[in-house]
Formats: C-alpha cells, structure tokens, sequence
C-alpha cells in the first residue's frame, strides 16, 4: 500500500514541475522546483534520521505541504514578475527584496494560522493524527524558509532578470511604427 502512495507522490512531483514548467519562464520554474524538493526532502530526512513511522498520513501530510510550497512559490515569484514589470528603476536584487517584503505578512498570517491547527492536531489528536501533524508541522516551517530563501536565491543565482519576462513579439511591434494602427 505504501509503494502505491510513494508512487503517487512521484507522480504528483512531475506534476507539479510541469505545472511550474509552463507557468514560469524556466529561471523561475527550475528554482521552485529545487524549493519544493527542499522541502520533500526535509521531512522525509526527519523522518529517516529519527525512524519515525512513515504511513500514508505522513504521506498526505507530504502532499499538503508540497501544495503549499508551490502556493508560497507562485505567490513570491507573481510578485516578482509584477514588481519587474512596474517598478523600471529597480535592479533585480532590489525586485526580489520588494517581492518578498511585500508578501511576507500574507505568508506569516497564513502559516501561522495553519499552525496553529496542526499545533491542536499534535496535542490533541491523539496517536492517529500524531506523525501527520509532525509532518506538517516541519514542512510548514521549512516551507516558509524555502519558499522565501532557497527559490530566490536560487532564481538570483540563475540570472532572473527583467528581460526574461519580456517576449520577443513585443519588442518587434514597439520598433515597428505601424503597429497599432488601425486602418
């Protein structure tokens, strides 16, 4: 049964890295994808280091914090894009700064809320619920630490600029003067 579920969290991964392949422009997609695995890894390395049992609840809670680290992803690297597009003046490090100053209460505010949950889950849920709430729990706090610091850096690291996000069909039509002429 469990070899079903790791297969299915494969599955889900290569979904979720083509979802993020055809959401960004590949800068931003590769650095959220090595985000998100960060934060798989994470939780499966607790899991391995201190031999806790590893079920399908633990599983589910893997998933759940993977949707929320692209959540957290898509969120910062939106605002990014945005940034990039509004703010001409502002340099790429700047941009990021901006990105991540700006979302920064909204991830907070949701986290915390959402731990706060799994804080009554581990107290309160009894042995069921425990191993699920301690993977969430680790995931929630790593997945803040990489959404905000490892996929910027990363984006950082591999070049993200200002042009990435500019096609070449626009560039074409701005050097053309007749373009949006209407006849």
């Amino acid at each position: 049964m469990l070899t079903n579920g790791l297969t299915a969290l494969a599955l889900v991964i290569v979904g979720i890295m083509i979802y993020l392949a055809v959401r960004f422009e590949w800068k931003y997609a590769v650095s959220a994808i090595i985000a998100n695995m960060h934060d798989v890894i994470i939780i499966l390395g607790f899991f391995a280091f201190f031999q806790w049992e590893f079920s399908l609840a633990v599983l589910a809670a893997v998933l759940a914090v993977l949707g929320y680290s692209v959540n957290e992803s898509v969120v910062i690297f939106d605002r990014i894009r945005e940034t990039f597009r509004r703010q001409r003046k502002m340099d790429t490090v700047q941009v990021i700064n901006h990105a991540i100053t700006s979302t920064i209460s909204r991830t907070i505010i949701t986290h915390g809320s959402t731990q706060v949950m799994v804080v009554s889950m581990l107290l309160f849920g009894g042995p069921t619920l425990h191993y699920f709430a301690v993977a969430l729990t680790i995931g929630i706090l790593f997945g803040i630490y990489s959404s905000v610091f490892v996929s910027a850096a990363i984006g950082m690291w591999l070049g993200i600029k200002r042009e990435d996000l500019i096609s070449q069909k626009n560039d074409i039509d701005r050097d053309d003067p007749n373009s949006g002429a209407v006849v």
